[in-house]
């Protein structure tokens, strides 16, 4: 059947009118060819052309993108996204007439959001092109590509510090982090833009390295990569480049006159030129004499007679050195002979050297001394230690004393005892008396002590971190010297990638390599808000050879693995048979995953002039965090001004903003010239930077005001936010001050043996023999793990050779020193377990 041409627009009208309502319960439909070609005899002239086409465009986090066309003449236009039509319903249309021509014309626009574009999956990337129609066929636009912009967080080469020697040629390498669209790259000279077209001597490589062509003094300063794209900014680590000037010797001055010793000199100096930012000193002397011949000098002659008086001379000074030196070794060895009957120091070198067993007092029977063996015997330890490279410089030794000696070869000496005592009689003898005390030493963020099969705990004051050495897990006859140190996450170069961020502080314990029979439990702070369906927990551990490597996922342990943890709110407990380096690392699944940020406002305790600063930090809710502030306040002779409080800061990559208002501007003027400061987002999220914060610069109308009243806010865009009211005297107001008074109380680092545990060695030795085993009414370590809420690690408790052990030790790492010994025996008593024969020791057995 023949149809006029004039009716092909109406039918081609009703027929796709009517497919794309019957598709309007799917998303898109895919169609081979829905419209004609150009219709036979029609006006070639009459084709549809775009006056607007879609163009390429990047979706930036979870914004839709807008689409738009626009053709003429045109009776209909639909697009097509991926070879599929998007439905009639997601299109917006506008039609309007041309006023010169008279023709048709038509807009349409359609919204593509981020999972439309996520769905499509392998190579192909997601495109979308207009289809028009006219009376006389159809025409399709150009294909626009959408793509997904991000920009990830860590530099795939960051710049490294560098010192060179004047005029020698710098060359700091960047390659950003991968992103779409790729990130441009531009460089901060301490934080001022680098500009090649105003410096000759600095250019850009294609590759985004900076190039010095000639190094001058004044190119020294901290250099910084900078990569952005429409997503994101991001920064790299500063590097440091130092130019350093070589010293180098000023002409010789002319001789001197003859002196009336017949010699005459010349001088220079190091100033041609001076050595500057750490340049080599100039070699060699700066004044040379020589003789000289003048009327007025007198030759004299040394005789025989002046030579031999110069040897005796000598000769009766090494006598009398040698003789000093023969006094003071005696004098040595007496004294160690009487200190001998007095204490023994051996103790913390060879093991436990023979003492009087006898009371010390009539009133205290059982305060005892303790008996072992006299033999003392030597074996070596064979095994990997990796190099300790946990102290305050890499000079640090690895121990203190003879209990490992280097014996090159990665080999040392392990000293240990044999004690003739039954272990039951040796551990009630010591029950009540600490004869291992182990001295403090280092910084105070290092803790030291030498335990034996005794078992101890080490803590460093007001961090939340420890390390429980439980009884065993030394093997016996054996003493460890055993160190936990807290870095600075700047000192130690921790590699995270994608949207990995540091929740916890860097830890280490060693020496690495030492032989652990039994798991000792590391615990530290952490500040993310675990959940399954927000993050992704790894912990991390430094290898020796210093790459990090993740030994656990949680979640995913298995019972046999080296390394187990019990998460909760605010710490983590790690199991671990190997010491070493540690970290806990989060990968955000979502936009709900949050790190807890304490926000801590401090300002001066006394003001002396007319400006007031108030310092606002942004912090880990961890308490390494809060000591490191604490002790930084004090030395800047702050105080604390408001309450702490905890915000919750989301990786939805917006900045932290911190703000002040309803200051009275009749006795306070703020210099802030902006609305509000901000923290960048990485900067917080990355978990390595210390010390964020911002300052809040107030200046007093009068000397004599003193009552300050203002609000501070803090919050993340889009996110949590935190008010304080602040009215508070400057000059006397101390209220908040006790807040932190806690935190800056010292305690004990080391606690070795019997006193570092609130279980004592007995009753804890019965709960394990009376637990152990399995009881077909429950009775056993099961029922015990659930009433502690631990039934969760079952199959952890289970694999080793003593669960209630395990259970016990995970107890006394939770709950020192404040534990509550009657809530364990309430629980062991609900067991059917008779409490009071567990919980008291008898005479007989003391």
């Amino acid at each position: 059947m023949a149809v006029r041409p004039g009716l092909w627009p109406v039918l081609l009208g009703i027929v796709l009118a009517s497919w794309l309502r019957g598709s309007g319960a799917q998303q898109s439909a895919t169609v081979a060819n829905p419209v004609p070609n150009p219709v036979p005899g029609s006006n070639p002239d009459l084709l549809p052309h775009f006056l607007v086409e879609p163009e390429d465009v990047y979706i930036v986090k979870n914004k839709p993108v807008l689409l738009v066309c626009k053709a003429m003449p045109a009776t209909q236009i639909f697009f097509k996204c991926n070879g599929e039509w998007v439905r009639q319903v997601d299109h917006v249309i506008e039609r309007s007439t041309d006023g010169t021509s008279g023709l048709p014309a038509m807009e349409v626009r359609i919204n593509v959001s981020r999972q439309q574009v996520e769905k499509v999956f392998g190579l192909e990337e997601y495109w979308c092109q207009c289809v028009a129609w006219s009376s006389s066929g159809t025409t399709k636009s150009q294909k626009a590509y959408i793509r997904i912009a991000y920009l990830r967080k860590n530099f795939e080469q960051e710049p490294l510090a560098k010192e060179v020697s004047l005029e020698q040629g710098i060359v700091l390498p960047c390659r950003p982090p991968e992103g779409i669209p790729p990130a441009e790259v531009e460089w901060l000279r301490n934080e001022d833009p680098v500009d090649p077209s105003l410096d000759p001597n600095v250019y850009i490589t294609r590759e985004h390295s900076l190039v010095v062509r000639q190094a001058r003094l004044a190119d020294t300063a901290n250099y910084t990569c900078v990569a952005k794209n429409i997503v994101a900014r991001r920064r790299s680590t500063s590097a440091a480049v130092v130019v350093y000037v070589d010293g180098s010797w000023s002409p010789w001055s002319k001789w001197s006159a003859c002196g009336l010793d017949c010699t005459h000199w010349r001088s220079r100096e190091c100033s041609d030129p001076a050595p500057r930012n750490g340049g080599e000193e100039c070699r060699g002397t700066d004044l040379d004499t020589r003789n000289c011949t003048s009327d007025l000098c007198v030759h004299t002659a040394s005789g025989p007679e002046d030579v031999a008086l110069y040897v005796g001379l000598i000769a009766v000074a090494v006598c009398l050195l040698l003789l000093l030196l023969v006094l003071i070794l005696v004098y040595c060895r007496k004294k160690e002979g009487l200190d001998s009957d007095v204490a023994d120091s051996s103790i913390l070198t060879s093991g436990f050297q023979p003492v009087s067993i006898k009371p010390s007092k009539a009133d205290n029977p059982h305060l005892l001394t303790i008996q072992p063996d006299l033999s003392t015997t030597t074996t070596t330890y064979q095994g990997s230690l990796c190099p300790r490279q946990d102290g305050p410089s890499p000079k640090f030794q690895l121990t203190n004393g003879h209990l490992l000696s280097p014996l090159g070869g990665g080999r040392h000496t392990l000293h240990h005892s044999s004690p003739t005592s039954e272990a039951e009689d040796f551990v009630s003898r010591l029950s009540t008396q600490n004869y291992f005390r182990s001295l403090p030493r280092g910084t105070s963020n290092m803790a030291y002590g030498t335990f034996n099969f005794l078992g101890g705990r080490l803590m460093i004051p007001n961090t939340g971190i420890s390390l429980l050495i439980p009884p065993d897990a030394i093997p016996r006859g054996k003493i460890y010297e055993i160190y936990l140190t807290l870095h600075r996450p700047e000192d130690v170069r921790l590699p995270l990638a994608g949207c990995q961020t540091l929740l916890s502080p860097i830890v280490s314990c060693g020496p690495p390599g030492v032989l652990l029979t039994r798991p000792v439990i590391l615990a530290m702070d952490h500040c993310g808000e675990p959940s399954p369906e927000s993050w992704s927990l790894r912990l991390k551990k430094q290898s020796c050879e210093g790459s990090w490597e993740d030994v656990l996922h949680l979640g995913e342990e298995a019972p046999s693995h080296l390394y187990y943890c019990q998460l909760e709110a605010g710490a983590c407990y790690v199991f671990t048979e190997q010491l070493g380096r540690f970290a806990l690392v989060g990968e955000a699944l979502s936009v709900a995953a949050a790190k807890r940020l304490k926000v801590l406002l401090f300002a001066p305790v006394a003001c002396t002039s007319l400006e007031y600063n108030i310092r606002v930090y942004c912090l880990h809710d961890t308490h390494d965090a809060l000591k490191e502030v604490v002790q930084l306040e004090k030395q800047l002779g702050g105080q604390l001004i408001q309450e702490p409080r905890v915000l919750h800061f989301k990786d939805s990559y917006h900045n932290l903003r911190l703000s002040i208002h309803d200051v009275p501007s009749s006795l306070w003027k703020s210099k802030l010239l902006v609305s509000y400061q901000e923290i960048p987002f990485y900067h917080i999220w990355n978990g390595t930077q210390q010390y964020l914060h911002c300052t809040f610069t107030l200046e007093r109308v009068s000397p004599s005001t003193s009552d300050l009243a203002c609000k501070v806010w803090v919050w993340q865009v889009e996110g949590d936010g935190q008010s304080f009211n602040i009215n508070f005297n400057i000059t006397k107001d101390t209220r908040f001050a006790e807040l932190l008074a806690l935190e800056s109380e010292g305690g004990v680092p080391a606690l070795v043996g019997p006193s570092a545990f609130k279980i004592p060695f007995l009753i804890r030795q019965k709960i394990i023999t009376s637990l152990d085993p399995p009881c077909s009414r429950g009775a056993d370590w099961r029922t015990l793990a659930q009433k502690l809420h631990l039934d969760s690690h079952l199959s952890f408790f289970a694999s080793k050779p003593s669960p209630t052990a395990m259970i016990l030790n995970l107890w006394e790492a939770r709950h020192f020193p404040s534990g509550n010994l009657s809530q364990l025996a309430a629980a062991v008593a609900g067991l059917g377990q008779p409490d009071a024969g567990l919980f008291t020791v008898s005479e007989a057995e003391c």
